[in-house]
């Protein structure tokens, strides 16, 4: 056994092994690093194997049983080498995964065969981690920068000015998405198929030149294995074989070229064009006449390939101190912007959601729920309301569609968001039930942390009944039952409607811990 292994990823001078693994729809990606305090890390070893997991689905709306075989045997090898070195693994998976119907079938097997939980990421989330990437890869900080990720299924744009995100969006655009469409195997069998391709990628991008070339940016930047073989072509065209291609750059007249020579020469001799990877030969057609068409609404001469990018910022994203301080405050700072938007009285779901984080706090050794789990449950608990904003009937289930569908929410992976949105969906009305199917799709551990995240949020509206802040803190007494008794912000405050509310939303949560739960008014309330 080696020192990683019996210090569970940690080495003796205080530093971490973690690894990240990007589920793409092409390509399984793993990189292992050391961490370096709060200012960075060392990669330790990398893997990289070709699945083609979206392929031979239609519109990727489908998993087919053969490319699940082969992601979760990749992910099985990678998760391996991962833990032979005692990391830390996080695996996120993007567009094919997240887009799949069948999604849960390979989370499934994941769990089971590869012994790993993986995050599907929102395609929001995936550019701004992609963006972290970035940043880590060249030296741009101080600059304005545009950047585009083209993988087998989306493409991520972002904006962005050093560590501030000032635009990011997903498109369901693709490398192999828009070779199943337009040039399936690789063969251009319409003579008209290049002109349709370029105009569907044009018409799908059309607000860019508002969204993100409004922002100025100085530079444009491209990452992942798209611009990876446009680059390394482009290089070779040159008769260039630089050790490096990371901060190489392809202008918009190379890029040009790379198409035309892709567009004439024969699919069956493309693997022979120089800086080409062959096993890209089939699809690099739909890649390159996006970049392209990037480039050309960029209204920037051509760009710089950064080699680090989604797996990357997962890292970063990872690193202890500052960066979850700043993926916190990002967080945070989304939910709250969006609860300001469309809650009519956001004052009254903070004050709930404190006493809701009081509740859990004075909990705690009952339901044995963590860090992650509070935050959830004040996320959900800032946002619960915001389905006001469409109806006050099922408001409850209009706030679930908010949260679900929001382009908002970055910095939080889609399982998060799906919990957030379920805890905030269930502080009304019915309980979590067989009959609800995105219920019944979490994983049994998450129903619960629903059941009782929502059912310490209900009591927590109970104690704000009147939308006044007439509580100020909680006394929970931990017994043979769960006894609840709210303090008074001030001693002239009737607390009857208050205690009545929530008595009569104790249920769920008393049916998630499996005790009674009572609330009443304080025997006695304390003097300061």
């Amino acid at each position: 056994m080696t020192e990683e292994h019996q210090n569970n990823g940690n080495d003796t001078d205080g530093s971490e092994l973690i690894a990240a693994i990007d589920i793409g729809t092409n390509s399984v990606h793993l990189v292992v690093a050391r961490t370096l305090g709060t200012s960075g890390y060392e990669v330790v070893t990398t893997q990289k194997e070709v699945v083609r997991l979206g392929s031979g689905s239609g519109d990727m709306k489908v998993l087919a049983p053969d490319a699940i075989d082969r992601g979760i045997a990749a992910l099985t090898r990678m998760t391996d080498v991962a833990h032979s070195l005692g990391a830390t693994v996080y695996a996120v998976a993007t567009s094919a995964v997240r887009e799949a119907t069948n999604r849960n079938a390979f989370l499934e097997r994941a769990r089971t065969d590869a012994g790993i939980e993986v995050e599907v990421i929102s395609g929001f989330e995936e550019a701004r981690l992609i963006h972290l990437g970035i940043l880590k890869a060249l030296p741009v900080f101080g600059k304005r920068i545009m950047a585009f990720d083209i993988g087998g299924g989306s493409t991520e744009i972002v904006a962005g000015e050093g560590s501030q995100l000032l635009a990011a969006r997903s498109f369901r655009l693709g490398a192999i998405r828009l070779t199943e469409r337009f040039f399936p195997g690789g063969i251009i069998a319409d003579p008209k198929a290049v002109a349709h391709c370029r105009d569907f990628v044009r018409q799908t991008l059309a607000g860019v030149r508002v969204e993100f070339v409004g922002h100025q940016p100085e530079l444009l930047i491209a990452s992942s294995g798209t611009a990876a073989t446009l680059t390394a072509m482009a290089a070779a065209q040159e008769a260039l074989d630089p050790a490096s291609l990371n901060g190489a750059t392809v202008t918009a007249a190379q890029l040009d070229d790379l198409v035309e020579l892709i567009i004439k020469t024969p699919p069956a001799k493309r693997g022979r064009i120089r800086g080409l990877d062959r096993k890209r030969s089939d699809i690099i057609l739909g890649g390159a006449i996006l970049a392209q068409q990037v480039v050309e609404l960029s209204g920037l001469d051509g760009f710089t390939y950064s080699a680090l990018a989604l797996r990357e910022g997962v890292l970063v994203d990872r690193l202890p101190g500052a960066a979850a301080d700043h993926l916190h405050d990002l967080r945070r700072g989304n939910v709250e912007r969006l609860a300001e938007q469309l809650d009519p009285d956001v004052h009254h779901a903070k004050h709930c959601t404190a006493l809701a984080l009081q509740l859990f706090d004075r909990t705690q050794s009952i339901h044995g729920l963590g860090s992650a789990d509070r935050e959830l449950l004040e996320m959900a608990g800032l946002l619960h309301n915001v389905g006001l904003f469409i109806s006050h009937s099922g408001h409850h289930k209009h706030s679930y569609y908010v949260i679900r569908n929001s382009e908002q929410l970055t910095g939080f992976s889609d399982r998060e968001i799906e919990l957030i949105a379920q805890i905030a969906r269930y502080h009304r009305k019915s309980h979590p039930s067989s009959g609800h199917q995105p219920f019944v799709e979490l994983s049994d551990k998450d129903k619960g942390r629903v059941r009782t995240l929502a059912g310490l949020l209900r009591i927590a509206i109970g104690l704000d009944r009147r939308h006044v802040g007439a509580v100020g803190t909680i006394r929970v007494l931990l017994g043979d039952a769960i006894e609840i008794e709210p303090l008074p912000s001030s001693q002239e405050v009737d607390l009857s409607v208050e205690v009545h509310a929530a008595t009569e939303r104790v249920s769920l949560l008393a049916e998630a811990l499996q005790c009674s739960v009572l609330v009443s008014l304080p025997s006695a309330v304390p003097t300061t």
